[in-house]
């Protein structure tokens, strides 16, 4: 097979402008005259150059001229095409067609994890495959073949889809000529690239998103580096990868959010993505636009969900709900937005849907000449291929659709497919319809015959008064043959035979009963009955599509939060400042800053908020928090420092916008505790409604999460994992002293100015070393902390922050020496070995040692009550409620090196307050506004009518699914969302 397609590409390359030169041993060498003309045609051109009763002239595969005049050799088969139309046959830009996706590789129960490559020669990670040649794996596959032709394709772009970077492209002519020379098309289409790992590995590494995008971003600097000729030994997979670095570069994203990180990822290193969707991307639409790419959109639309059961209905997410309800207006908001796009048959489990899907997108607003592009031109120029393929011009190759009517209409019916000139017939296009009713005469007997159904495939019922006669009909090359028996022995049968002409609607020809005896039979068609078709009562015919939210999930808002100016009057004013407690006192907010503090303040047109009898603090702060991300651990590595949580922040999640109904508004989102040395951090503003990207802290400080103990030498992985290094609490301490001993020596060579190759993991750790990036780390026994803390003194930096420190009490003098922060639990203990001697006085210990001191959640329920765990320290260790508060708002502000900006209220800082109810340390509080940067985020009577408002949408919408399902429409099965609380070691598989 290999052999064959190898020698149909040279002979590509060859036949179109050459002699033919094989001999012919089957017959004459002289070819036959294969020019046709398709006259009388309604011609798309292109999908805006359209040519009435136009004419179509095809020679050797391809388009000879095109127009409304022109001049027809002589010898050209004419095929009158009156009444007909024809189009470009579409492209299918992302396929895997011919090419089978291999299985994943198995685990025995007792297998060990694999985290070095076995692929010798190539890439240091089995998942960067840009050397994959999809030739050697591509079998033409018939039956999908007819499929594709019968939904309108005459081309697909495919390639092996597994991988990360998966090699290049075939793109393939669906000719189902089997000698046909040139189906090879282009054997290096594009370079495909992708978040997902291979299947034919088990290594480890990436195990999550943000370990992918690491691991791309590593590989570019890679590439650049080994193209320079600096590598000691040979690369095979680096050596493709540049090769295929001028190819069309086509990344499978998959979704909004990933269509973005894809976006960042090309942007860094200068590379125009075409973005492969996922059929959200409506729902952050001027993100997706601001990208400047391409994207090719699936179309798989899911189905209404059967809601019948009230309790199972219950369960359905009301975003998953609205998915279904506004996924078909996708194509339409990107066409209005100006994104250009192409449309995939990828993800649809039967390409039968495919025309359905489309002429849903038209029903919700895609305009008919924009999805033709999408299908046509679009493609084409995406794989720089417009000079051949897309469109019916001079010179292109013949691939056309002949139809009935216009393209996407329902009725309309496609006839043929022709593929490089070459017909395939989907429907017979010289066929006279036949159906209807007729009065029988047959042997002066009268009966009553009813033929129904769609060109030949027909079905016959034949009447004599009430009784039903058996009876199967035939049509085939105008003849109609129908066997009837209508006596009781089932054995004799009576058969009539006719030709069928285009003169007469009337049938006439000969009978044969079952003893040979022949007569004529006659069938007189009657008029056919005009029957009004009425609308079923509850019918969802009419279109309603329920708006978009910001995020687009329940209580997200009709439109973004507006910064305004706000004035907050007469409240008890928390400071977490040195002037205190301020009783009946002012705050003005103006441009997203503190403007002013006092008494009987005035602003004119700030919106006043009444403070009496609440209170005012700054707003809480989360030093370790794991919510809104989709990866916590990069578990793959004993180091992860190349990987961000910045990669990987998901704004939608609704526990940002409970953790600010608890009144919090700046939190760290750390790596988890997998290794020990982890991924950077992202401190983020919890700015419900806004893109990851807006919710990320300006100009944030750098850090890092380093962890110790138990997660880190995995004794609670389970006996197979027991290969990575390090597996005990000793071999820890050499990872640091090896990693900072390299990171240093890269530094040092780095900083000679001779060429180096760029390493993203040495890059951060050189950071800490030159004191540019900050610390925090997972911790609970003293003998580790005093360890980490010398080995940081070797390399002459500091450790920032201990986060949980339960046995910070123990050593809170050498903590207090060293100068390093404290962020605590209040009261958790004894929830694993090694936590066995934590105690509740710990914050209260080390804060009257002189450490600054927090309190974090490492938990999405726990967050939402930072004021109560604050309120502990008060009950265990008499701390003053002053200073408790300060535990989750002014000290973790300092442990994050943001306290210029916010953790207090102080003129010139941040506008992130909270107004309370009641004393925030009490458990009656709440919070009833929450403003950050000056923007109302969170406001308690606000939420009162969301809940009422996705109470009203979800009723809206399971009626409108009711009625899917009631009106004979597919429905799936109730599906919950399964949601995860992410903790420090969770270790997830993307």
């Amino acid at each position: 097979m290999k052999k064959s397609i190898i020698l149909m590409i040279f002979l590509f390359s060859i036949v179109l402008n050459s002699q033919e030169y094989f001999p012919i041993n089957t017959g004459v060498k002289t070819k036959a005259n294969t020019t046709i003309a398709f006259t009388n045609a309604t011609i798309y051109v292109t999908p805006t150059q359209i040519i009435n009763k136009g004419t179509l002239l095809i020679k050797d595969g391809k388009v000879l001229n095109v127009g409304k005049t022109i001049t027809i050799p002589k010898g050209t088969e004419i095929i009158n095409l009156k009444g007909k139309y024809i189009y470009p046959s579409f492209i299918d830009i992302y396929s895997s067609f011919g090419i089978s996706k291999p299985k994943r590789k198995s685990n025995s129960r007792n297998s060990k994890p694999q985290y070095d490559a076995q692929r010798k020669g190539y890439y240091w990670n089995d998942h960067i495959r840009p050397d994959t040649n999809p030739i050697n794996l591509f079998k033409f596959d018939n039956k999908k073949a007819k499929e594709l032709l019968k939904a309108g394709f005459g081309i697909v772009n495919t390639h092996l889809q597994d991988g990360i970077v998966r090699g290049n492209g075939l793109l393939i002519s669906l000719n189902s000529n089997p000698s046909s020379s040139n189906r090879i098309l282009d054997s290096k289409s594009a370079q495909y690239l992708s978040f997902h790992k291979s299947n034919q590995s088990n290594q480890v590494y990436p195990n999550s998103l943000m370990g992918a995008m690491a691991l791309l971003r590593q590989v570019y600097y890679d590439a650049e580096w080994y193209a320079k000729g600096l590598s000691k030994n040979n690369d095979l997979a680096l050596e493709a990868f540049n090769k295929n670095k001028n190819l069309v570069q086509i990344f499978d994203a998959g979704g909004k959010q990933n269509d973005l990180r894809a976006d960042k990822i090309g942007d860094q290193f200068g590379i125009q993505y075409t973005i492969v969707g996922g059929g959200d991307e409506y729902e952050d639409i001027e993100e997706i636009k601001a990208t400047n790419a391409t994207y090719i959109i699936p179309i798989n639309f899911r189905k209404a969900y059967d809601v019948s059961n009230p309790f199972f209905a219950s369960k359905i997410d009301v975003s998953d709900m609205r998915k279904w309800n506004q996924e078909p207006s996708n194509l339409s908001v990107l066409q209005k937005n100006g994104v250009h796009f192409s449309i995939t048959t990828y993800k649809l489990k039967s390409i039968a849907d495919f025309n359905k899907n489309i002429q849903k997108a038209i029903k919700f607003g895609l305009n008919k000449t924009a999805a033709l592009e999408a299908l046509t031109t679009v493609p084409a120029l995406i794989l720089r291929k417009s000079n051949e393929i897309g469109t019916l011009q001079k010179g292109r190759y013949a691939n056309f659709l002949i139809t009935s009517g216009e393209l996407f209409e329902p009725k309309t019916i496609t006839y043929e497919n022709w593929v490089q000139g070459s017909k395939n017939v989907i429907n017979e296009m010289n066929i006279k319809d036949i159906s209807g009713s007729y009065s029988l005469s047959l042997d002066n007997k009268k009966y009553l015959l009813s033929i129904t159904g769609k060109g030949r495939k027909l079905a016959s019922s034949i009447k004599k008064d009430s009784l039903e006669i058996k009876s199967k009909i035939s049509y085939i090359d105008n003849w109609l043959t129908i066997t009837m028996n209508e006596t009781k022995d089932s054995s004799k049968f009576t058969r009539l035979v006719a030709r069928i002409n285009d003169i007469s609607d009337n049938l006439k020809g000969t009978s044969i009963d079952a003893g040979g005896k022949k007569s004529i039979w006659k069938a007189s068609r009657k008029p056919s009955e005009k029957k009004e078709v009425k609308k079923k009562d509850g019918d969802t015919s009419t279109l309603s599509i329920m708006p978009i939210t910001f995020p687009n999930t329940a209580f997200g808002f009709t439109k973004k939060a507006k910064q305004e100016t706000l004035l907050i009057k007469n409240a008890t004013v928390w400071t977490s400042e040195k002037e205190g407690i301020l009783q009946n006192t002012d705050v003005l907010l103006k441009d997203g800053k503190i403007a002013k503090i006092g008494k009987s303040l005035r602003a004119g047109n700030a919106k006043i908020i009444d403070g009496t009898g609440k209170y005012l603090t700054a707003g809480i702060i989360d030093e370790h928090t794991h919510i809104a991300a989709v990866a916590i651990n990069e578990a793959g590595h004993n180091s992860s420092a190349e990987v961000t949580i910045e990669d990987v922040i998901n704004p939608d999640d609704i526990k940002i916008y409970r953790n600010l109904a608890g009144g919090v508004t700046t939190v760290q989102i750390l790596h988890g505790s997998a290794n020990p040395i982890g991924g950077r951090s992202a401190i983020i503003k919890l700015k419900w409604g806004e893109s990851a990207t807006n919710m990320l802290y300006k100009n944030s400080p750098k850090f890092i999460k380093f962890a110790l103990g138990e997660n880190v030498k995995q004794s609670n992985w389970g006996s197979n994992n027991t290969v990575r290094f390090p597996q005990t609490r000793m071999g820890v301490e050499q990872v640091y002293m090896d990693y900072f001993q390299r990171a240093k020596e890269y530094d040092d060579f780095k900083k000679t100015g001779k060429p180096y190759r760029k390493d993203a993991e040495l890059e951060t750790l050189a950071e800490i070393l030159n004191k540019e990036r900050f610390i925090s780390c997972h911790s609970y026994v003293q003998s580790e902390i005093n360890m980490l803390m010398k080995v940081a003194e070797k390399f002459n930096f500091k450790i920032n922050t201990f986060t949980h420190i339960l046995e910070g009490y123990k050593v809170a003098d050498k903590m207090k020496q060293h100068g390093v922060g404290a962020s605590t639990f209040s009261d958790w203990w004894a929830y694993k070995y090694e936590v066995n001697d934590a105690i509740p006085y710990n914050a209260a210990i080390l804060h009257k040692v002189g450490i600054t001191v927090a309190i974090n959640s490492d938990d999405a329920e726990m967050s939402r009550r930072l004021n109560q765990e604050a309120a502990k320290s008060v009950k265990y260790g008499g701390i003053s409620e002053e200073e408790a508060w300060k535990f989750v708002t002014i000290n973790p502000a300092k442990l994050l090196h943001i306290d210029d900006n916010v953790g207090s209220i102080k003129v010139g800082k941040d506008a992130d307050l909270v107004l309370w109810s009641k004393n925030p340390l009490s458990i009656y509080a709440k919070a009833e506004k929450t403003i950050i940067d000056g923007v109302i985020y969170f406001d308690i009577q606000k939420d009162l009518e969301l809940r009422k408002s996705v109470q009203k949408e979800r009723n809206t919408l399971i009626n409108m699914m009711l009625n899917e399902k009631i009106n004979g429409k597919s429905v799936q099965l109730p599906k919950k969302k399964a949601t995860i609380n992410f903790h420090c070691d969770t270790v997830l598989e993307y």
